[in-house]
């Protein structure tokens, strides 16, 4: 076995062509990446990643075997809201060698660490080597925040918002490049055309099972920021501002799903900020997904405070399509002053796929649990136990302030259908790919 992170990495061997009879074949190649500069950390069993110095996208070596699956078993997928880096939030981060986000973060890490797969939203670029991070209207941020994702267990982020041009086509570059140098997955944006047309897969051991993982990455907005010239394939816009249809999203899914995927995962970055309820645009768009058949799950993003969390009529073999309207921010800059709570009161989500140990493994359904941000320490809590009375370290919010937060949030919540997760998940299953196809 490989570790890396603390995890235990079991690779898939290229000449593993399926698990057994009835379970899915998994993909050749989809191999462990990882980078020299990922940062240790002191968890659990499940991250994937090449040994220091090898190339990303590699492949191991050890074969598991061909196991049969003895019953059903399950695993999850999480995802949280938008990590947008003011200066604020980078300020709070530094540190003498430059920048760690984690002890941010360290509250919800568990969260993040617990699920099978976990897939953030960064809605801003990383600076070209040479720049310095910049503020909003267009953001930058340290090339640190991928190391501090990675080290979190975070799998992989969505990239396609309304700031990912920000910095240019460079900061497309720079993203990505940072990514792969710490081997976290990505989707949404691209360096080269023929990258464009990739997907990005993770595999999820599951019993004997590997279930392949399709993730895809689309935003409705672009500020007005045009596309680079000769490059408009580098950033996935659907709608009425982008070059793509949202029919051409579900024509992206139907070939990830012929290409081995068994669970398509679609990030959407659209509606309106600072809005609590989705917007006319994301209805039909949401209704556009669910009824194509080819989706299992939608993680949205954009108005920076919570929207609710509901299951659409539709989705694969008509089982319905669970989608979290916007997780509103993991972290970010934004203040009560000028937003109200909801900026500092966001969501992580928390989905579960069943695994028969015979057909489609399915998304069974997709709660939600409630995230405090400190606007003093600019650290992230679970809501939930503040609520309870918890008083962790790093955290200065007083009753009033928590109580306010709860007030801002749950009433949203209630008007879903799903029901709130207050304890962090457990790791049930094992990622064993992270690919490019």
């Amino acid at each position: 076995m490989q570790t890396f992170l603390g995890r235990k990495f079991v690779g898939l061997s290229l000449a593993t062509a399926a698990v057994t009879a009835g379970a899915l074949v998994f993909v050749p190649g989809y191999g462990a990446s990882g980078g020299p500069n990922a940062k240790p950390s002191a968890s659990s069993l499940r991250r994937p990643a090449a040994p220091s110095g090898s190339a990303s996208g590699s492949t191991s070596t050890r074969p598991t075997g061909t196991q049969k699956p003895q019953s059903s078993t399950r695993f999850t997928i999480a995802s949280g809201g938008d990590i947008l880096l003011h200066l604020s939030v980078n300020h709070h981060a530094k540190t003498a060698e430059g920048y760690d986000y984690t002890k941010l973060l360290k509250a919800i890490q568990p969260w993040i660490e617990g699920s099978d797969l976990s897939l953030c939203a960064l809605e801003v670029p990383i600076v070209p080597p040479g720049e310095k991070p910049s503020n909003y209207p267009a953001f930058g941020s340290p090339p640190q925040i991928a190391d501090s994702l990675k080290a979190m267990g975070w799998d992989g982020c969505a990239l396609a918002t309304n700031h990912s041009m920000d910095r240019g086509f460079k900061g497309v570059s720079s993203t990505i490049d940072n990514f792969e140098r710490v081997g976290l997955g990505h989707a949404g944006t691209a360096r080269t055309r023929d990258e464009s047309s990739k997907i990005q897969y993770y595999t999820v051991r599951s019993g004997g099972r590997g279930v392949v993982v399709a993730h895809l990455s689309a935003t409705t907005l672009t500020n007005g920021v045009p596309f680079p010239k000769g490059k408009e394939w580098s950033w996935n816009v659907v709608g009425d501002q982008g070059r793509r249809a949202v029919k051409d999203l579900v024509a992206d899914a139907k070939r990830a799903r012929k290409a081995g995927a068994s669970i398509v995962v679609v990030s959407m970055h659209w509606g309106a900020e600072y809005v609590t309820q989705p917007i006319a645009e994301q209805k039909k768009i949401g209704r556009e997904l669910a009824d194509s058949g080819e989706i299992d799950l939608v993680f949205g993003n954009h108005s920076h405070v919570a929207e609710p969390v509901t299951t659409l009529k539709g989705g694969p073999d008509g089982r319905g399509m669970p989608v979290v309207w916007s997780m509103g921010n993991t972290i970010s800059g934004q203040l009560v002053e000028n937003h109200g709570y909801g900026v500092v009161t966001g969501l992580m989500t928390t989905a579960t796929v069943e695994v028969p140990a015979k057909g489609k493994p399915r998304v069974t359904g997709l709660e939600w649990t409630t995230l405090a941000q400190d606007q003093r320490t600019f650290r992230v809590f679970p809501l939930a136990e503040l609520k309870k009375g918890a008083r962790p370290q790093g955290m200065t919010l007083s009753r009033a302030e928590i109580e306010a937060r709860e007030k801002t949030i749950y009433p949203v919540m209630a008007t879903g259908s799903q029901s709130e997760r207050t304890e962090a998940p457990k790791p049930q299953g094992q990622l064993v790919g992270n690919k490019r196809k």
